[in-house]
């Protein structure tokens, strides 16, 4: 008896392990915790092995339309992702969640604490580069500021003048701030992390400035392992995966139609 359940079970135990699948997730860069956090957990619950490509969401889209083979794309916005809707190679998919902006400046910086501070001369700025979402909705910002009049209708012009440099990626941007090379930077509110924030503060910024930017997510249409794909892209929408989400900064979705519309990327708002 002992001789023949032996060999059934390391059958069943073989055709377990033929069913797991290897999955290879594109991720917008803000995403860098809550998605490896998420990988882990999908993966000890399914024994689908995840990995994530984490990059500024322009990168991805363009490796993506150049070929790149993957089988999520989750997006920092809709102007980088309802493109590839649009050309077939990303299914549609509604937000699985969203984030605001944050100013930070190093803890040093005490003279630096609001707004019209960081238009100073000599102050150094640091920013997404418009192609990139934080950066579409970094001049969103400003331009939204422009329009209040608070700190001058020209605050966005001079807020630019002293941006010493523009990252292809937020979590670079904080970066910069974080090694002592910038004295504020704009992020998103996620990417004040815990480390992140034994070394930075986090400027008042009134939400009248600070639209809301959703991040929609589908599988790559051409996937090698569509279900687990799919079975991952639930789990982002789960329970456990939005609590994951909260646990690292972002904030619910906002309810509503999937993102289809074509969008120019890298637009200024």
């Amino acid at each position: 008896m002992t001789r023949r359940v032996v060999p059934l079970l390391l059958c069943g135990l073989l055709a377990g392990s033929a069913q797991a699948a290897t999955l290879t997730v594109f991720a917008a860069s803000s995403l860098t915790d809550a998605f490896t956090e998420i990988g882990r957990a999908f993966q000890a619950r399914t024994g689908h092995k995840v990995t994530v490509q984490f990059a500024g969401s322009q990168t991805l889209r363009a490796q993506l339309e150049r070929g790149a083979r993957a089988d999520v794309f989750a997006s920092a916005n809709a102007a980088q992702f309802a493109p590839l809707v649009k050309a077939g190679l990303v299914t549609s998919g509604a937000p699985f969640a969203s984030n605001r902006l944050a100013v930070i400046v190093p803890l040093g910086r005490t003279n630096l604490r609001t707004l019209a501070d960081l238009v100073r001369p000599g102050v150094k700025l640091v920013v997404a580069d418009r192609a990139v979402p934080a950066g579409e909705a970094t001049r969103g910002m400003l331009a939204a500021v422009d329009r209040a009049g608070t700190y001058g209708r020209d605050y966005s012009a001079r807020f630019l003048r002293n941006v010493v440099s523009e990252e292809p990626n937020v979590r670079q941007v904080a970066l910069k701030v974080q090694l002592g090379e910038a004295d504020a930077a704009v992020v998103y509110a996620s990417d004040v992390t815990p480390t992140l924030k034994r070394a930075v503060r986090v400027l008042p910024l009134p939400s009248r400035f600070n639209a809301k930017t959703d991040y929609p997510l589908g599988t790559v249409i051409g996937s090698a392992q569509p279900d687990a794909a799919r079975a991952f892209v639930g789990f982002v929408r789960s329970s456990e995966g939005q609590r994951i989400l909260k646990k690292w900064g972002f904030g619910s979705a906002q309810s509503g139609p999937a993102a289809t519309a074509p969008a120019q990327a890298g637009g200024t708002p």
